[in-house]
């Protein structure tokens, strides 16, 4: 049996949103199966789904060959750590008590045979950003989370797909600029977290911008884009970080 030493890092698959919503969750699927012969840890770097909330008594229909998938994977003793992100904020504690999947909701940092890691999806990081910290806040109050569960899940799940659309479309080509060091938000992060301790490697997600620069002294800033269109991921293995592409032949049949 393979000895398992990589780490591998995902984010922004938005599971749930067309076009080609099947072929999507078969390709990361395919990913899983491909990455569990050596990976040590798993890194999903938010926004996996274009939405979730976990109700008490209820699994929001589909992804079932990813939960099953993911749930495989942890039972091999695969480590799986989960960066929730804006679109799948209200995970809760669905995927850590059933899943055996640890969760965080901010960037944290821990260190790989020898090299230190800052991961995280990259949302909020910004203090410029006013009216998106205000919805975050909203999003994460109590209050707002009660009111929602309280809805019908056919409702419920209706009106946050409709709502994710409308965010999508709001989207414009100017969010695949990179706009300088001095300018992004998470760039701007990294750095200032560097002022306290060194990382090797800075990983986020949630820019949906392919990156790979050097921010610091030996530390690079890498951001793994998305998979709606592309499928890029990165992989530790041992000796140094390389962003790669997973195109495997789907059978369609």
């Amino acid at each position: 049996m393979q000895e398992r030493t990589k780490l591998y890092f995902i984010s922004d698959i938005h599971l749930g949103i067309p076009p080609n919503e099947k072929e999507r969750e078969q390709m990361f699927v395919a990913w899983l199966d491909y990455v569990k012969v050596d990976a040590k840890k798993i890194f999903l770097l938010g926004d996996i789904f274009d939405f979730w909330f976990s109700y008490k008594h209820v699994v929001p229909r589909g992804y079932v060959r990813v939960l099953g998938k993911l749930a495989e994977l942890s039972d091999m003793g695969i480590e799986i750590h989960y960066a929730i992100g804006n679109h799948d904020m209200w995970i809760f504690d669905y995927f850590s008590k059933e899943l055996d999947i640890n969760t965080y909701s901010k960037p944290w940092g821990f260190t790989y045979d020898g090299k230190e890691f800052l991961v995280g999806h990259g949302d909020g990081l910004g203090k410029n950003d006013k009216k998106y910290n205000f919805l975050k806040l909203l999003f994460a109050s109590r209050i707002c989370q009660k009111l929602f569960a309280s809805l019908h899940p056919y409702i419920g799940m209706s009106l946050a797909k409709f709502c994710s659309k409308r965010s999508r479309f709001s989207h414009s080509e100017m969010d695949l600029t990179y706009f300088g060091d001095d300018k992004e938000d998470i760039t701007l992060y990294c750095k200032k977290a560097l002022n306290d301790k060194h990382y090797d490697y800075c990983i986020f997600g949630h820019r949906h911008l392919l990156l790979d620069r050097e921010i610091g002294q030996n530390t690079r800033y890498i951001n793994l884009g998305q998979w709606v269109t592309d499928k890029y991921y990165a992989v530790y293995d041992n000796h140094d970080i390389k962003v790669e592409s997973f195109l495997p032949i789907m059978n369609n049949d």
